[in-house]
């Protein structure tokens, strides 16, 4: 390899093109001129700056590439394109396929931030769909598609035509993993990833919360790579970080009260025949506090009591039935059964069925047979509810039942807004908070932090009780009271 110490760096070339703003990174070897363009300016100036701390350290450059020859890869070297295809394999077996989706979307954003070069680069678009749609998705990439009730053979070294050349492209040019750890080029690398983990596309700020997600996702990563020999250490112990701040508290502003939620009920029972079917499926969250897809897989041998003369009944809650895509399940279906959420392989939840809700279910099997596999809750032809079924009922009952003002503030935007309006009538009712962590299905100390805004009186009560502990003094023992004579 001819090699050489003279290197001389120049200012980075900026082209505003129409669409995209270019910024290129140029330099000299001893008589050789280099470029590599990139698309973000903070990328450019990391390559930069990489660059020149090669420079300053004496390191021989190659006349082949341009790059310092400590860059080359060694034939160990392992690409964060394998590296991330092998941890998916790890974990999509235990995996939930919410948690499938989610750790694809973190490991797309990180991959972004760790392209070794922009020539030739597919559109993000392209790029984004076939990282989230084929390589992260275990079972598309192995073979295992659904294609009309049956399984078709897919090599994973053979992806469709359309995204083919986005594979290749992505097999060649992302970095090593080891360069994770490098001095000051591994923290460089290591900030790009944490920079764009939070920011949305567009380049505004993430919510606290999907950025924490996404760095717990990377942390599990990196952990992999260490226990397969391709780190050495963590590239997050690396650098200094702020932590976001998140929002776990429910908004009181989203809970509906007694009135509006019961209006709401009413004008989706006059949704016409969809409407009538998901009554009583809305009075199930709002009643009871069910998760929508816990209500979706709910089915006969789910109901313990449901007393025809009145008074209460009751859940004993064994699944639920989550839409996460046809990507991230097992069998290629929208939605794919599980245990339920937080809670161990085959546990059980007990939970009360307001009388209200047991005139729903009454009226609800009356008039509506069950579905396959026993489901109460079916669309016309008896198959699963999609949420793309149920949503629209929703979202006009509640602009009928609704003033314009209540509507603008958010109250129940959403099905799963009825399921925080029960729960935080269970607290304000008086209900002891382990009791509703257990009908909720929440541990007791994540449902104190996420309704800990939507518990009324409470510092009326505190205020009550300190008094009593500690009574006001009377005028004339106060300190400053006006002494007499």
């Amino acid at each position: 390899m001819e090699t050489s110490y003279n290197v001389r760096i120049w200012k980075t070339d900026v082209y505003k093109g129409t669409k995209v703003t270019t910024y290129t990174v140029r330099w000299k070897v001893d008589q050789k001129t280099f470029k590599e363009p990139f698309r973000g300016k903070t990328q450019a100036d990391n390559f930069k700056a990489e660059l020149t701390v090669a420079t300053n350290r004496g390191e021989a450059f190659s006349l082949e590439d341009g790059r310092p020859v400590s860059w080359k890869r060694d034939e160990h070297a392992i690409s964060w394109f394998t590296l991330m295809c092998a941890y998916m394999d790890t974990k999509w077996p235990f995996a939930s396929g919410n948690h499938r989706k989610s750790i694809a979307e973190a490991l797309t954003d990180a991959t972004e931030a760790l392209l070794t070069s922009d020539a030739g680069r597919p559109d993000q678009t392209e790029l984004r769909a076939a990282l989230r749609g084929w390589v992260f998705s275990t079972r598309v990439r192995d073979g295992k598609d659904l294609i009309k009730g049956q399984h078709t053979a897919v090599r994973w070294l053979d992806p469709p035509e359309d995204i083919r050349h986005v594979i290749l492209w992505l097999q060649k040019n992302t970095i090593d993993v080891q360069e994770l750890t490098r001095p000051k080029r591994g923290p460089l690398l290591t900030r790009a990833v944490l920079d764009r983990i939070s920011r949305k596309q567009d380049g505004t700020a993430a919510a606290g919360n999907t950025v924490k997600r996404k760095r717990q996702v990377l942390n599990n990563a990196f952990k992999f790579a260490r226990e397969i020999s391709a780190l050495q250490a963590n590239p997050l112990d690396s650098v200094t970080w702020t932590k976001p701040r998140t929002e776990d508290t429910v908004d009181p502003g989203v809970v509906a009260n007694r009135e509006q939620a019961r209006a709401i009920l009413a004008e989706v029972a006059k949704e016409g025949a969809l409407g009538k079917r998901l009554a009583a499926f809305f009075g199930c969250i709002y009643y009871a506090g069910l998760r929508p897809e816990e209500v979706i897989d709910l089915r006969k041998e789910n109901i313990r009591a449901l007393p025809e003369n009145g008074g209460w009944g009751e859940f004993v809650l064994t699944n639920s039935d989550p839409e996460v895509g046809t990507k991230w399940t097992d069998d290629g279906a929208a939605r794919q059964r599980r245990g339920l959420k937080h809670r161990p392989v085959k546990a059980k939840r007990q939970v009360p069925i307001h009388p209200d809700l047991v005139a729903l279910l009454l009226a609800h099997s009356a008039e509506f047979n069950h579905g396959r596999e026993g489901r109460i809750f079916t669309g016309p032809r008896g198959g699963i509810i999609r949420d793309s079924t149920y949503l629209p009922v929703w979202h006009k009952a509640r602009e009928r039942a609704l003033s314009p003002t209540e509507q603008a503030s958010g109250i129940a935007a959403r099905p799963y807004d009825f399921r925080h309006a029960c729960v935080s009538t269970w607290l304000n009712a008086g209900v002891n908070p382990p009791q509703v962590a257990e009908w909720a299905g929440h541990s007791v100390d994540v449902l104190l932090r996420v309704y800990a805004k939507c518990i009324a009186g409470g510092q009326v009560e505190a205020m009550r009780r300190i008094e009593t502990a500690l009574p006001p003094a009377a005028p004339s023992e106060r300190s400053d009271a006006p002494k007499t004579d």
